[in-house]
């Protein structure tokens, strides 16, 4: 995995997206890679924000994230994603630092964890954490509600991207089977998980939620309305 940065360093990144009302997405690079990155915001009703798989932005994206509220919760998926989490933490040292508990003593070489997604409380009924069956709590889901439904908000447990031809990007999804998406790699089936059967089960669960709206991945792609639960159900197959 990238060495964690020290600073706030801001890599080539998209715009923000706005997919609900309450929830925002961007897409970041990665060191020396043409795989993508993504970043998800919720905004939760008294002002304050839920930052999943924080990138360091520029300034001026970094104003209009804190013109819409306060980073309270920095959410680092899992021991791999923790690249700009330092810098973040620093740059907001009031906000918990949020980690799967099996992700913690991983998460903690880079920066302190305050809560797990096993008991993590935002006080907000639009957001809650679960953590993934199969993969020996190192991994879990964000669930958020907004206006238009629900949206899953995953990390590599499921990838969703096209095949890429730079050596590494090659090697990433041809090599380690995680392209073309939507899948649960090669890479996460040897590494992550240790229950095929269970993670299966509980991907075909997230697939058959009520008002299930939108499937957010961490690399790279959105599965949007039907596609979402479609989604979940192919990469399901890959157990």
């Amino acid at each position: 995995m990238p060495k964690a940065f020290e600073e706030w360093k801001v890599l080539s990144h998209g715009p923000i997206e706005v997919l609900a009302s309450n929830l925002w997405r961007v897409w970041g690079s990665l060191p020396g890679m043409s795989l993508k990155r993504t970043m998800t915001i919720v905004r939760l009703a008294d002002g304050r924000l839920v930052v999943h798989s924080g990138i360091a932005l520029g300034a001026r994206e970094m104003e209009r994230i804190e013109a819409w509220g306060a980073p309270a919760f920095l959410v680092v998926p899992n021991a791999g994603h923790r690249l700009d989490a330092k810098a973040y933490a620093a740059r907001y040292p009031h906000a918990r630092v949020v980690a799967p508990r099996g992700a913690k003593k991983g998460v903690e070489e880079v920066v302190h964890v305050d809560a797990t997604y096993a008991d993590v409380d935002v006080g907000d009924a639009s957001v809650r954490f679960e953590t993934l069956a199969g993969v020996d709590e190192g991994e879990g889901a964000m669930i958020v509600r907004s206006d238009d439904g629900v949206t899953v908000v995953l990390n590599d447990c499921v990838m969703n991207m096209d095949r890429k031809r730079d050596p590494l990007g090659f090697f990433f999804t041809t090599l380690l089977g995680s392209a073309p998406g939507p899948r649960v790699s090669r890479l996460v089936r040897r590494v992550f998980v240790k229950d095929r059967s269970a993670l299966r089960r509980d991907l075909e669960r997230l697939a058959a939620l009520p008002d299930l709206t939108r499937l957010v991945v961490s690399h790279e792609k959105v599965a949007h309305g039907a596609e979402a639960r479609r989604a979940l159900e192919r990469a399901a197959t890959y157990l």
